[in-house]
């Protein structure tokens, strides 16, 4: 009997080794094709660290005071730290990132998955569409990213990001693409990013700038953003490389970007404005003008429409209208369709060359005190909200961190002295005048705010 129990031992032992041994074996030619993605974009993403230089505001009464005993406070500056990604485009160093990322930088050092370091030189690239470009020389032979098509994204395939999250080096995460389409407001509140890839592939700080990749280990999108990451897990969006295609180029070759322009004063429908206005709709922008000559006048685009979609997308706020036309370059053909008098209407239009970058663009104003402004547009005061009755100049860029991009100078005052600024040839004509030493009111516009910035120019 003991024989017998020892046989029936050894045969459960044998059952039990054969069945452990044929689940080790399962899938066991399987080769995972995200690993095989991250073998191949890995070395093409890279870790982008900025030294940011600002200088220290002073209270001008504190610096009157000092100057009275002690003599002008010289100019002080303070510089922080920031880590973000970005991945090589071609083999001459051409680096994409997100403009945030390198914005104000002092310094830019590029870090490799291999280790090299290089310094970067800022090419350029654009604020609102958070897109820019940086350069490194390379010493050997460089790995590149092959751009995807976003347009051609279909919810739930992979989506695969790789960055830098909160510094640590080459982070990789995998998730599906959630949604497309989507808009967010931006931080400072002076409109949306639009048309952006919701991905739940987890995106932290630090990964902004870095390549989204479909399965095919192509570039579908910019990692740039999340939504409060206190409140909301696994929500990131990505800038579709559809829209930073049309504009890396540009960026490259002019180091700015060319945007399109429409030519409408508008805005948001609202209950109030559609019942005060008999409208046939309750969503949508409302077109309280279109200027003369413009692309929308030249479609047939009319004073009383409610634009409701723009290429197919649904629009709802006027801001909203503004992103996406400037998602485009001039010469660029979409379809807009309104509602008019309840009836909805697709008309072809043929975006324009945004005004304030054709004859009056930010190269023919004076830069001071690390501002460049230019004359205001329709499109400017939908994006920024802009009140129609204001006149002055506005902010397009800006090195100090008083006065905003988006803000509208509409006074200056000199030692005392007040001068309206209608136009840009208005803002030359009194910043050519200041010298050092001069207290200088900058009166100015902002986010439904008047405010004045003042300070002695040294």
């Amino acid at each position: 009997m003991k024989n017998i129990s020892n046989i029936k031992k050894l045969t459960f032992g044998l059952l039990l080794l054969l069945s452990v041994l044929s689940l080790a074996i399962v899938n066991a030619d399987y080769q995972n094709p995200i690993v095989n993605v991250v073998k191949v974009a890995a070395p093409a993403v890279v870790k982008i660290d900025v030294v940011v230089q600002t200088e220290v505001y002073i209270d001008p009464f504190i610096r009157e005071f000092y100057r009275q005993f002690f003599g002008d406070i010289p100019r002080q500056f303070e510089e922080s730290n920031s880590v973000g990604s970005g991945f090589i485009i071609s083999k001459e160093g051409y680096i994409v990132t997100n403009y945030h990322v390198v914005k104000g930088a002092k310094k830019i050092t590029v870090t490799m998955l291999n280790g090299d370091v290089y310094d970067a030189q800022y090419i350029g690239g654009d604020e609102e569409l958070d897109i820019a470009v940086i350069k490194i020389k390379p010493t050997k032979d460089l790995p590149v990213l092959e751009m995807g098509d976003s347009d051609k994204l279909q919810i739930g395939e992979w989506a695969i990001a790789i960055g830098n999250p909160l510094g640590f080096q080459h982070t990789v995460t995998v998730g599906v693409i959630s949604a497309t389409g989507r808009k967010i407001p931006k931080p400072d509140g002076s409109g949306y990013y639009t048309n952006l890839i919701q991905t739940d592939a987890a995106i932290n700080p630090g990964n902004s700038g870095g390549p989204l990749l479909n399965i095919y280990g192509q570039v579908i999108g910019i990692n740039t953003a999340i939504i409060n990451p206190t409140q909301a897990m696994n929500i990131g969006f990505a800038i579709p490389i559809n829209t930073a295609k049309r504009f890396i180029n540009q960026i490259i070759a002019t180091g700015r970007v060319e945007k399109a322009y429409l030519g409408v004063y508008v805005r948001t429908v609202t209950e109030a404005l559609a019942k005060s206005l008999g409208l046939k709709v309750t969503k949508g922008v409302y077109v309280s003008q279109v200027e003369k000559n413009s692309p929308a006048a030249k479609a047939g685009i009319r004073e009383g429409d409610v634009i409701v979609k723009l290429n197919g997308t649904v629009v709802e706020s006027a801001e909203e209208l503004t992103s996406l036309v400037r998602n485009y370059t001039p010469g660029t053909k979409v379809k807009v369709t309104v509602n008019r008098a309840g009836k909805e209407i697709t008309l072809d239009v043929t975006l324009g060359t945004l005004p304030s970058q054709n004859g009056s663009s930010t190269t023919s104003s004076k830069e001071f005190y690390g501002l460049k402004v230019s004359n205001l547009t329709a499109d400017d005061r939908s994006t920024y909200r802009v009140p129609a009755g204001l006149e002055g100049v506005i902010v397009k860029e800006s090195k100090n961190s008083f006065i905003k991009v988006g803000a509208v100078i509409y006074r200056i005052s000199v030692n005392g002295y007040s001068y309206d600024i209608k136009n840009i040839s208005d803002w030359n004509k009194v910043v050519d005048n200041i010298k050092k030493g001069d207290y200088i009111g900058i009166f100015y516009y902002y986010n439904g705010v008047n405010s004045v910035f003042s300070f002695r120019y040294n």
